[in-house]
Parts: C-alpha cells; structure tokens; sequence
C-alpha cells in the first residue's frame, strides 16, 4: 500500500474506532465518559419503579448503548470524510500551507458575542501550486455558475461543508448552510456541499441550488457538478471511489467490529 493510501485509510478511519468507546450516559451528568454496565446496574437497582420493571437488565443497557451508538457511528463516519477529503485538497492543491485547506469567518451573536465558524474544506485558487488543478478548478467554477443562473464567478475558490449523508429535513440546519453560504459569497468563495452518500432528499438539493450554492452528492458516474465522485477524480485527480472500492474490506471490517461491540453489553 502507497503511504498516500495508507495515511488516507488512518484518517478516515481513526474517528471511527473512537466509536467502540462509547457508553450511555443515562442522564448523569457527572459521567461524562458514559457509565459501564456495573455502574448502569447499580443506578437503576438503586431506583425501586426501575427496578420493579426489570429494566436494570443487560438487555437494557445493551439497547440504550445501541441506540446512541448508532447516532455516534454517523457522526464519526461523517468526521472520518472531512478529515480524509481535506487531506485530499492538501495534497490535490499542492498547498505550501495545510492552513488553506479549511476556511472560517468570525460573526456576531445577539448578545454582541463573537463567534468563530468553520468551513470543512477550501480551495484557494492563489494557493493551488499544481498548475492542472487550478485550471480545472477555474473551469469547475465557471461551470458551476453557470448552472446557477449566470452569476458572477467569485475571485478567491471554493469552500466546502462536508457531510456523509443527508437524510435529515432539519430546517435549522438548512438556515445554518444557508447563512454560511452568504458569507462565503461575500468574500469571493463559490459555496459547495459535498456529501458522500447519494442518501439525500431531492427538495434539499433543489433548496440549496435554489440559494446558489453547489452541491455534490455521492453519485459513482455524472457530471463533476453533480457527483462528489466524478469532482474528485476530474477537478482534483484523486479517484476516491476507487480508493473506497480498494479498502472496502478493512473499512467493513472496522465497522462491523463497532457495531458488535455496541450491540453488547460488555
């Protein structure tokens, strides 16, 4: 294995296995690492109606540490994709600086508070050193605004929020996109949404075109516009569905060791 390959596969899957770490938390705040089985039993057999009910069961504490271990799998998977599609840019761009590879602004709350947010990637166009890459990256803008209606082409790149999937309708989270997108906008920075699985509803991709921000989805074959993929392999010269298509068994490997390990009790 290359040591690209290698050092992807970590980066991927590191956030991953944090996964097997996790317990439930019950409501205890003072356990912020979540309680183990022993502490889980003696809670609830200290509660006489839980205790009544059978629920101080290993069975129980199986299905509460399933139920947020699942949610904990998602969440780790979609961290293991920023991680492993901003070490591509880096290496896609050339960058002098890894800095260039990710993109924040600072707003203010109601309470006149500053506040610092981050976008997950960015592709500065100054800062691309591998002169093939900036060309079709250029061109990928350029194409992209066009499909947006003609408008103009902003002067600095790219900038990217990365997700695994988008099953989600959460309006919250869509008027969150939304306001990053403006800002991204304002400071010359063409808004992408990249989301790796093809899981994602047709209202919110007509949503966030609609608001001119591009987004890929998690499509093997189609246009670079359109699927993360196909932008992948043509405007950044990494194939990564092949790269997933290659460690497909060490990944299923480390997934399913998780998922036994949450849906045990021990």
């Amino acid at each position: 294995m290359k040591v690209e390959e290698k050092q992807y596969l970590e980066i991927f899957l590191n956030p991953v296995k944090k996964c097997r770490e996790y317990r439930p938390r019950f409501g205890q705040n003072n356990a912020p690492k979540g309680l183990s089985l022993t502490e889980f039993k003696a809670l609830y057999r200290s509660d006489s109606f839980y205790s009544w009910m059978g629920l101080d069961a290993d069975l129980m504490y199986a299905a509460h540490r399933a139920a947020g271990g699942m949610t904990s799998v998602y969440r780790q998977i979609g961290i293991g994709c920023e991680h492993l599609f901003r070490a591509i840019l880096i290496d896609a761009a050339g960058y002098a600086d890894p800095a260039f590879a990710a993109w924040s602004y600072t707003t203010r709350t109601r309470s006149k508070k500053t506040r610092r947010l981050s976008l997950d990637g960015r592709l500065e166009l100054s800062e691309i050193r591998k002169r093939a890459v900036r060309a079709n990256v250029e061109q990928g803008i350029k194409g992209y605004c066009g499909d947006l209606g003609e408008v103009a082409e902003p002067a600095n790149g790219i900038v990217f929020e990365i997700r695994q999937g988008y099953k989600s309708k959460d309006s919250k989270r869509q008027n969150a996109d939304m306001d990053n997108a403006t800002v991204a906008w304002a400071n010359g920075y063409l808004p992408v949404f990249a989301v790796f699985s093809s899981q994602i509803d047709a209202d919110i991709v007509l949503r966030y075109r609609n608001n001119r921000c591009g987004i890929l989805v998690g499509a093997i074959d189609g246009d670079n516009r359109i699927s993360l993929y196909a932008f992948c392999d043509q405007i950044l010269g990494y194939n990564l569905a092949d790269f997933f298509r290659r460690h497909t068994a060490t990944i299923k490997k480390e997934i399913h060791g998780v998922l036994e390990t949450l849906l045990s009790s021990g």
